[in-house]
């Protein structure tokens, strides 16, 4: 553990942990399957459109890392054992860690399923200091969960994240070198930073934003200190530049917000062959549309904006949405709504990705499904949605809720409509599924 140069911090010098699971999915799979500690690992789509979610600190010495193509990746690593990934699984850890975190305080932020940031003032009066209190908490993750972890301190969520970063294990010639577990900025170390940080590490810029940056020969935080955001703006946008001259100067106003809650619910699917016609997607997005009903249900929520998305084989994209006057979460009115939308698009090429999602989400208040939709002038799907007629709602919405309950109590197959029946028995689709991170095969998906 390290406290970083000076004395122990009190709360008010470190307000802001943020706690980052070590290669998160990974580390699950090697807790299910003991003969694959020590081995290069990754979690992702095994496809040649696949890509990697997360890695084992063997596989990084390979130069394997996230969001590498899995292609690349074996190419690296001609050893490299690629799993699927199982989202329950990882749920199921990522709710036993965030229970951790919260008997820290209740003010807790999650970001993704593996790390989260804790607002400590509210123990400013008590004892320990945030040093213990991160050092137990990552004693806490081991031994109940079985799993490492790098815990950050700081006055910022900025900084906080970074040297949670910085706490983790690392790959050097050598091998794995451990990292020191938990890092607290202290004024002097901020300090620091803020003169060798590469720009590529503040919140918000990724590869392009970098890139962009580069060209104008900002490439490290201490660059970017001296521009007027004004100026900056023109290149990057107004809200960016205010962000990344706040951050070159250590200003991070963000507070941890806690209870956050989802801004929309999606899914979307990267075919390991590309459909070629509208024929094939509205298949393909009746799947898109039980996922994101039952994921909208789950959350007691409805939504208002209805978007597709279609990614070519030139990976450009076109995508459509609709805003409608009332909150639906139901699989028909989803996929008429999609479906309206998809008939829009036209398919100049081949599709190598289709995507559903649903936004505006708002708490679910009794029947949310309309008689009317009017979708981008597409009348016959617009119509199609229509005959979900009012007086069928209350029967279509009972119905729904009691199979819900049915498969949570006894399974997700226990019970089925008509719709999820195939000749090898009932297909009930899952969020984030077995291809979450690309196709895993290559000649059908079906």
């Amino acid at each position: 553990m390290s406290s970083s140069p000076g004395s122990a911090p009190s709360v008010q010098d470190a307000p802001v942990l943020h706690v980052d699971l070590d290669a998160f999915f990974a580390s699950v799979e090697l807790l299910d399957d003991p003969s694959l500690v020590g081995r290069a690992v990754v979690v992702g789509g095994a496809g040649a459109r696949g890509v990697v979610a997360s890695a084992t600190y063997e596989a990084r010495r390979f130069g394997v890392h996230s969001g590498m193509a899995t292609a690349l990746a074996r190419r690296a690593c001609p050893d490299l054992v690629v799993l699927a990934g199982r989202f329950d699984r990882y749920e199921e850890f990522s709710r036993r860690f965030r229970s951790l975190v919260l008997d820290l305080t209740p003010v807790v932020e999650p970001l993704g399923l593996d790390e989260a940031f804790a607002d400590l003032r509210g123990r400013r009066r008590l004892q320990p200091g945030p040093l213990d209190l991160a050092a137990d908490l990552r004693a806490r993750i081991r031994d109940e969960l079985h799993l490492e972890c790098a815990v950050g301190l700081a006055r910022t969520k900025l900084f906080a994240k970074l040297a949670s970063k910085r706490a983790k294990p690392h790959v050097s010639a050598g091998g794995v070198e451990p990292g020191v577990g938990v890092l607290w900025v202290s004024p002097t170390l901020e300090a620091s930073w803020l003169q060798t940080l590469p720009v590529s590490a503040l919140f918000g810029v990724g590869p392009a934003t970098a890139a962009k940056l580069a060209r104008l020969g900002l490439r490290a935080v201490r660059d970017l200190a001296g521009v007027d955001r004004h100026v900056l703006a023109a290149h990057v946008g107004p809200a960016m530049a205010a962000q990344l001259v706040a951050y070159a100067h250590g200003e991070d106003p963000r507070e941890v917000v806690a209870d956050r809650t989802a801004k929309s619910v999606g899914h979307d699917q990267t075919f390991a062959v590309s459909r070629q016609t509208h024929t094939e997607l509205r298949e393909d997005l009746r799947t898109h549309a039980t996922v994101v009903a039952t994921a909208l249900r789950q959350r007691g929520v409805v939504a208002r904006t209805v978007s597709v998305v279609v990614r070519f084989d030139d990976r450009t994209s076109v995508s459509r949405s609709e805003t409608l006057d009332f909150g639906v979460d139901d699989v028909a009115a989803l996929r008429a709504v999609g479906t309206a939308l998809l008939d829009t698009i036209p398919l100049a090429q081949a599709v190598r990705l289709l995507g559903l999602y649903a936004g505006g989400l708002r708490a679910r208040a009794g029947s949310t499904i309309q008689l009317s939709l009017d979708v981008g002038g597409a009348a016959e799907p617009a119509r199609a949605a229509a005959d979900l007629s009012r007086e069928h709602q209350s029967e279509r919405a009972a119905l729904r809720d009691a199979i819900d309950e049915i498969r949570r109590r006894f399974g997700r197959t226990a019970l089925a409509t008509a719709a999820d029946l195939r000749q090898g028995g009932v297909e009930v689709p899952r969020q984030r599924g077995r291809a979450a991170f690309g196709p895993d095969v290559e000649a059908s998906d079906r």
